[in-house]
């Protein structure tokens, strides 16, 4: 049986892949087009994609041995999970292992852009740094500061975690509210949506991206929060008008904002890159030794269960 990475992943997973199957690994550095993609498809028996390939209803029919797709990140929008289910092809996923990694970078962006970190950084390596001064970069405190978590499963329940250590006031919005005893646990406060943006200091938003979240925050929603409020976003770009957030962070209108993630990723809204008050990462939240190995060895258990007649344990969907 054949297996098709369409980017190398870490050794981990492929040595398990290659133990068993003939394996066509990408080793490119840039990403292969659609058509090549579908081309090497073609007499595959499983597909490990990336978030970035577009796994469309033309990619799975090229795909006609497909017994599984299997995605390496935790999120899956980029594959059409509905068609790829009617022909009976699994569609898995890699959840769990990249919870910790994910809400550290999201911390690393809170703390980066409060006390101006990049900005400071850069000054100081251009030589301008004189001796202190009273208002050099001045920031904002995080101690004792409210922050809004939206999305209150595992990450957001991380980056809680973190948040006690600061001594914060937690509120949290969620599809569902959560158990009393693990709002105990965060001692965090379940709150509507619009409340949540008036009130926090420091917003994590870590919902997955649904027909639901798209656009969750627009600009009527992103006008509410205070003007000296930082956004971090470590989910997905489209959970966020950009353009309405950039025009915002432009006027001043809020205090800063750290993404990990962009509405047209790998694009960003042109202007936000001259913007001193915000951090821009390329997409590295899960970006750790152990995470990513951790992904490739779940990524392969996935498909090697799939090809040797067993339901593989991250199937995207319940049943």
């Amino acid at each position: 049986m054949k297996v098709f990475v369409t980017y190398k992943i870490p050794e981990e997973g492929l040595k398990l892949l290659m133990e068993k199957f003939e394996v066509d690994v990408y080793t490119g550095e840039k990403f292969l087009a659609k058509e090549e993609m579908m081309e090497r498809v073609k007499d595959a028996d499983a597909v490990v994609t990336q978030l970035r390939d577009p796994v469309d209803k033309e990619f799975i029919d090229a795909g006609n041995k497909l017994k599984i797709i299997a995605n390496y990140a935790v999120g899956y929008n980029n594959i059409d999970v509905e068609y790829a289910k009617s022909k009976g092809i699994f569609v898995t996923n890699t959840p769990g292992v990249l919870t910790e990694a994910t809400a550290d970078i999201a911390w690393a962006l809170l703390l980066a852009v409060a006390r101006k970190i990049i900005p400071a950084d850069k000054f100081t390596r251009e030589g301008k740094f004189e001796g202190w001064k009273p208002k050099l970069f001045l920031g904002y405190e995080i101690y004792g500061k409210t922050l809004g978590i939206i999305g209150m499963g595992r990450i957001g329940q991380a980056v809680a975690r973190r948040a006690l250590g600061f001594g914060m006031k937690i509120i949290y919005h969620n599809r569902r509210r959560l158990p009393q005893e693990i709002e105990e646990k965060y001692n965090a406060k379940y709150v509507d949506l619009n409340t949540l943006l008036k009130e926090a200091d420091f917003i994590s938003i870590n919902v997955p991206l649904t027909q639901e979240t798209y656009h969750l925050l627009n600009e009527e929603k992103l006008k509410l929060l205070k003007p000296n409020a930082i956004l971090i976003n470590t989910a997905r770009g489209p959970v966020v008008d950009e353009r309405a957030l950039y025009n915002l962070l432009k006027e001043g209108r809020i205090a800063g904002a750290g993404f990990d993630v962009y509405e047209n990723e790998p694009e960003i809204t042109p202007g936000l890159e001259k913007l001193e008050n915000v951090v821009l990462l390329p997409h590295i939240g899960s970006g750790t030794f152990e995470t990513r190995a951790k992904m490739s060895i779940m990524v392969a258990e996935n498909v090697i269960d799939a090809l040797e007649g067993r339901k593989p344990k991250n199937l995207v969907w319940d049943d």
